[in-house]
C-alpha cells in the first residue's frame, strides 16, 4: 500500500518496538512516542522513526503527537491512569480524524475482573468505543517475553512462578506487532472488534520448564511459589535486568510496598491474574495471528532459540 504515517505509543516496549520496525520495513513513516530519551529511543531514531518525547497522561503531548497521522497504536503499561490516558487519546484521535486506533488490552480484561488493571483495560475498551472512533482491541494471552524477564532465574536452572496447572499459549511480541500493522494498514474489517491473540500451543508452566530444559540443554526445574517468593527471587542476587532493558520498567512496577501498606497496583494485578490463569481465563488458541498478520505465530521452541543469548548471558 502507499506510504502512510502512523503513531506508535509504548514504542520502546516489546510490542511497540516491533511495530515501529515492521511499519518502517513496509515503507511507512512512523512517529514513535517515548516517555524519555534513552538508548531504546535512540535506536528507534536510527531505524528511521520520528521520535517524540511525551506523556500519555498529558493531553497536549498526546494531541501534538497525533497530528498528521493516519492511525495509531495505543499501549499503556500496568500502572494507574489508563482511563485518563484513553480519554485523552480518543479525543485527540477524534480531533485529528484518525482512521483507526489499535488498542492493546489484555486477555483478562472483563467487566467483573478482580484485577484493577484488567477491569480498567475493559473500561478503556468501552471508552474507545463510546468515542465513535474506529478501534480494534487486542486481548493477548501471556507474552512469551515473560521468559526473558525471568531469564536470570532460568539461567540458574529454576522456573519458580505463582502459576499452577492453568494453561496458556505464549505469544511473541513480534507476532502481535504483525497483527497491529495488519489492522493499521487495513482497519475496516476490524472496526469495533475484540481480537483474542494466542501463540500456537498451550502449556502449563511445568511443561514450559520441560521445553526450556530440552531446548537450552540444561535442567530447568518448575516449582509453584507465592508471588512474594517469585518477586524476591527476581530482585535478589543481581536478577534485575540491566538499565535500558525492556523488562527493567516492569521490575520497578512490581516493587512491593512497605509492610502494612498493601499491594502495589501491579502486584494486585499479578495476584489476581494468577488466579485467572488457574481458572482458564488465559487458555485458548486461534488463527488470528496468521489471518491478520500473514504468518503463523512462532512456537515456544522457536522463541527460546531466537533469544538463546538472553538465557545464556
Amino acid at each position: 500500500m502507499a506510504q502512510q504515517k502512523f503513531l506508535v505509543t509504548g514504542a520502546t516496549g516489546d510490542t511497540g518496538g516491533y511495530t515501529v520496525e515492521q511499519l518502517l520495513e513496509r515503507g511507512h513513516a512512523v512517529r514513535a512516542l517515548a516517555h524519555r530519551e534513552d538508548d531504546r529511543s535512540k535506536r528507534l531514531k536510527k531505524m528511521g522513526a520520528e521520535v517524540v518525547i511525551g506523556d500519555l497522561l498529558k493531553f497536549n503531548d498526546v494531541r501534538a503527537a497525533m497530528r498528521g497521522v493516519r492511525g495509531a497504536y495505543f499501549c499503556y503499561p500496568i500502572r494507574p491512569g489508563i482511563l485518563q490516558a484513553t480519554a485523552y487519546f480518543a479525543q485527540a484521535a477524534k480531533e485529528a480524524g484518525l482512521e483507526c486506533v489499535v488498542n492493546m488490552s489484555q486477555k483478562s480484561a472483563r467487566e467483573d475482573a478482580l484485577s484493577h488493571a484488567a477491569q480498567d483495560h475493559w473500561l478503556s475498551e468501552q471508552v474507545f468505543d463510546w468515542s465513535g472512533i474506529t478501534a480494534a482491541h487486542l486481548r493477548s494471552t501471556y507474552f512469551a517475553e515473560w521468559l526473558l524477564y525471568l531469564a536470570p532465574m532460568i539461567r540458574a536452572g529454576v522456573l519458580h512462578v505463582p502459576f499452577g496447572t492453568g494453561r496458556h499459549a505464549p505469544i511473541a511480541a513480534e507476532d502481535q506487532a504483525r497483527v497491529i500493522v495488519g489492522i493499521l494498514e487495513n482497519p475496516n474489517p476490524h472496526r469495533g472488534q475484540v481480537c483474542p491473540l494466542y501463540g500456537p500451543v498451550e502449556f502449563t508452566y511445568a511443561e514450559i520448564a520441560q521445553v526450556l530444559s530440552r531446548v537450552l540443554g540444561w535442567e530447568v526445574q518448575y516449582k509453584q511459589v507465592s508471588i512474594e517468593t517469585m518477586l524476591t527471587m527476581m530482585a535478589s542476587g543481581g536478577q534485575k535486568p540491566p538499565p535500558g532493558h525492556n523488562a527493567r520498567a516492569l521490575y520497578g512496577e512490581f516493587e512491593p510496598k512497605p509492610e502494612g501498606q498493601g499491594d502495589s497496583f501491579a502486584i494486585q494485578h499479578l495476584r489476581e491474574v494468577a488466579i485467572d490463569h488457574q481458572n482458564g481465563i488465559f487458555a485458548g488458541t486461534n488463527d488470528l495471528i496468521e489471518k491478520i498478520g500473514g504468518r503463523p505465530p512462532m512456537t515456544l521452541e522457536e522463541f527460546i532459540n531466537k533469544h538463546r543469548a538472553a538465557f545464556a548471558a
